[in-house]
């Protein structure tokens, strides 16, 4: 041996080699778990990692249904990653690729859906961020192993509604509104058709074959039970706030001349809210009215609704302005802050039904103490068969939408009105962009008040078996 050989090895004795348990001493990757816990969802979302941003391509073929689609999710590892999943359901899955490299994929079926399961090439650090692209496609009338999103018009055309557990029927992602993050779209449709998404246009494309597409970004972040996509036959109506707000609206080809006055309701609809809680939370708004959909629905900045809706009531006022003030509300709450899971939904609905009621009230239309009285003496059975406000069994029923107006009325009527505003006013400003609880609500009321005593009382009336007695009207009876 050399001189030279026997100085390099006594020198690379001087630094011992790391054994294979020693390099990865403090990195332990296992899967991410297949669910979040929602305690009414268990197996919506996905465990170990947070979403930071969607990118969604989606080309769509209208009558027949058929697209293709890709998305890119750039998102964080909470904890040391072997694999993650993410929720799916309908789609043929072509390629996946986690930071360039492509990845191993297994698809199950889930309690919602389908599960698609990511094994990436290199295991992934905590608190790394990593970007995962899905290509796939797929039909829209395809069957699905659970609730679908899709709402089909007469035009050949869809409408996404896919509140609470259905947005995996149109993308691969992490379906739980604990995990909000930021949107782009790229959106085709061809001609004769428009294409709508969350947030703004910012730009359109021209290509080869007459079709166009249509590119929109949402700064804020949403959950993606709020993802408001479509590609119809509608027109877009323009406009703006009385602050100067952009307003675009998707109206029914043909049916511009009927809509445009109802849609020019929300700017008044937007001052008379925004007097209470703020300036509004994004940065544009807008109805879609869709012959598809005979709901209404709170998607981030583009509220759908069916045009059923339109109509006066029997004394002819115009009491589908209700329902638009309702979805309105919901813009802060629910959309900017959202709830951490489903059995926070009264955060979401009791603001929403409250504030359509007092609007309805301050227009002759009815009276806010009749619609809380007639809660009020049906509540106490409801929080038997389907929970209490704050602790509902399943979402949609009474206790959380009628349920949750009565305990804020409640608290009006114990604090005031002047104190009640106040703490209404706050909560869109403290926690917007935020996902928050019950628990959360019940601190801020006591902050804002400085009165002690409201935690036990909204602690009663949101989680207690019977209605407790209301302020002001101690003959109010649940008999």
């Amino acid at each position: 041996m050399s001189t030279g050989r026997r100085a390099f090895l006594a020198a690379a004795a001087a630094v011992p080699l790391l054994s294979a348990p020693a390099r990865a001493a403090g990195f332990d990757p296992r899967p991410g778990s297949d669910g979040v816990g929602d305690p009414l969802f268990p197996t919506l979302g996905n465990g170990g990692y947070q979403v930071d941003h969607y990118d969604l391509t989606f080309d769509f073929t209208p009558v027949t249904y058929d697209f293709t689609a890709s998305v890119t999710l750039r998102a964080r590892a909470t904890q040391d990653l072997s694999a993650f999943n993410l929720d799916t359901d309908g789609h043929t899955i072509d390629a996946v690729t986690v930071e360039e490299r492509p990845a191993r994929t297994a698809l199950s079926l889930g309690k919602s859906g389908q599960e698609l399961t990511v094994t990436p090439a290199v295991p992934l650090h905590k608190g790394s961020a990593f970007a995962t692209t899905v290509r796939y496609h797929g039909n829209g009338k395809a069957p699905r192993a659970g609730l679908t999103g899709w709402r089909f018009g007469t035009d050949g055309g869809f409408a996404s509604a896919v509140q609470s557990s259905r947005a995996d029927t149109f993308l691969p992602c992490n379906d739980t509104p604990s995990d909000k993050a930021t949107w782009t779209f790229h959106i085709s449709a061809p001609e004769g058709y428009v294409a709508a998404a969350n947030g703004e246009l910012t730009g359109k494309d021209r290509r080869a074959d007459g079709s166009t597409v249509w590119h929109f970004a949402l700064r804020e972040r949403m959950p993606t039970e709020l993802l408001g996509i479509a590609v119809v036959k509608g027109t877009y109506l323009y406009g703006s706030s009385h602050t100067g707000l952009p307003l675009r609206h998707i109206v029914p080809q043909g049916r511009e001349d009927f809509y445009a006055p109802i849609v020019d309701r929300t700017p008044d609809h937007l001052a008379w809210l925004e007097a209470k809680f703020g300036r509004y939370p994004f940065s544009v708004y807008g109805l879609h009215i869709y012959d598809g959909y005979t709901d209404a629905l709170e998607n981030s900045t583009l509220t759908l609704m069916g045009t059923n809706w339109f109509k006066p009531d029997a004394a002819g006022h115009p009491t589908y302005e209700n329902t638009m003030v309702h979805e309105l509300t919901h813009q802060w709450f629910g959309d900017s802050v959202t709830p951490h899971d489903w059995q926070q939904a009264w955060l979401n609905e009791g603001p929403a039904v409250y504030y359509a009621a007092l609007y309805a009230e301050e227009r002759g239309w009815s009276r806010m103490v009749d619609k809380m009285k007639a809660t009020y003496g049906k509540l106490d059975a409801i929080r038997a068969s389907d929970g209490p406000p704050g602790l509902p069994k399943a979402l949609g029923g009474t206790n959380i939408y009628d349920g949750g107006a009565l305990v804020l009325y409640a608290l009006r009527m114990r604090v005031g009105e002047k104190v009640f505003d106040r703490v209404m006013g706050l909560w869109p400003r403290r926690f917007k962009d935020r996902t928050v609880t019950s628990e959360d609500f019940i601190r801020h009321a006591v902050d804002v008040t400085g009165d002690r005593r409201i935690d036990p009382f909204l602690r009663a009336w949101l989680f207690g078996a019977e209605n407790p007695p209301m302020p002001g009207h101690p003959e109010w009876s649940t008999g």
